[in-house]
């Protein structure tokens, strides 16, 4: 049953609206996605997507190859996602999929020679896609978003992102972007979560 709307709404004094454009989530958003957009075209032109280009890129840091759950764990995705994508990436011949020997249900993917030749293109589109956005705001901006960046994802605890040890206490078996947040922990309460 669907509930009325009118009961929700608190008898008190109008709470002061704010303009959509005033919030810091709405300009990520808004940025985000004309990025991407941009990031998306220019992979397309090499034959992938977006989601493919890092999962090769970050197949790459493993020579002999490795265990699609590891790659979701350091790429902050579902191990199902990982796997469908691992297909998708076996069809146009740009990884292997290899069941161990002593665990038929274990897979290890390693990247082709195609895989490794298309690498440059996708590096070099990732980075023409990044200069053009962020480079003209100068290094120090740069850094200082990447910085925010990471610490949001520090403070957020998010579970499932690259790949240095989390330092807070708490969350050390995790692997979270290396920030120092001994003097930033922050409790539940602060996070608006259970934890």
């Amino acid at each position: 049953m669907t509930p009325n709307i009118s009961t929700l709404i608190p008898q008190r004094p109008p709470y002061p609206i704010s303009p959509v454009e005033s919030h810091l989530a709405y300009w990520l958003h808004y940025v985000g996605d004309r990025v991407l957009h941009s990031l998306r075209r220019r992979l397309l032109e090499c034959g992938v997507t977006a989601a493919e280009s890092v999962l090769l890129r970050k197949l790459y840091e493993y020579e002999r190859g490795v265990m699609p759950i590891r790659l979701a764990s350091r790429l902050g995705l579902t191990r199902g996602y990982i796997s469908r994508l691992a297909v998708r990436l076996e069809a146009k011949g740009l990884i292997h999929r290899e069941k161990s020997l002593s665990d038929r249900r274990t897979l290890t993917l390693t990247l082709t020679p195609l895989g490794r030749a298309l690498l440059p293109m996708l590096a070099r589109a990732a980075d023409k896609t990044n200069a053009l956005y962020f480079t003209g705001a100068g290094e120090a901006a740069h850094q200082t978003l990447e910085q925010v960046m990471k610490w949001i994802v520090c403070r957020g605890r998010f579970r499932l992102v690259p790949p240095d040890k989390c330092r807070i206490r708490k969350y050390r078996s995790l692997f979270l972007i290396d920030v120092d947040l001994e003097a930033n922990e922050v409790s539940d309460e602060d996070r608006g979560g259970d934890g």
